[in-house]
């Protein structure tokens, strides 16, 4: 949280069941968009996009990704390149974290938060 509250809008691939993030994010006064495949109740202050960010790679982005950073909470591998290629099509910063065992797929810096670690994709 505290790593992604330097940005003021965002955007949260695969928000899931799990919205804590972007809610914090908007309380702090951020703009949040969270997207996922499929239709996720979130909370108030951030919106809802349904989309998913493979095919989004494979068409170019949507406004939605118009944003300084783009970010993932335990994202697996193979979405790692997507959302990678969607975060260099809006010329947006991407980080995100893993399931812990899974390693990165992109070239990456990595940070450690706590007990956490986040991933900075790299060029």
């Amino acid at each position: 949280m505290a790593r992604l509250a330097r940005y003021e809008r965002l955007v949260e691939v695969g928000v899931g069941r799990r919205p804590g993030v972007a809610a914090a994010l908007a309380d702090a006064g951020k703009s949040v968009t969270a997207t996922d495949v499929v239709e996720r109740p979130v909370p108030d202050g951030v919106r809802f996009v349904r989309d998913g960010v493979v095919e989004r790679s494979e068409r170019g982005p949507r406004d939605v990704y118009r944003v300084d950073a783009i970010y993932a909470l335990n994202l697996p591998p193979e979405l790692h390149r997507p959302t990678l290629e969607v975060a260099r099509d809006a010329d947006a910063d991407f980080l995100f974290t893993t399931l812990g065992y899974d390693q990165p797929a992109i070239p990456v810096g990595r940070e450690t938060h706590g007990d956490e670690t986040l991933f900075v994709a790299r060029e």
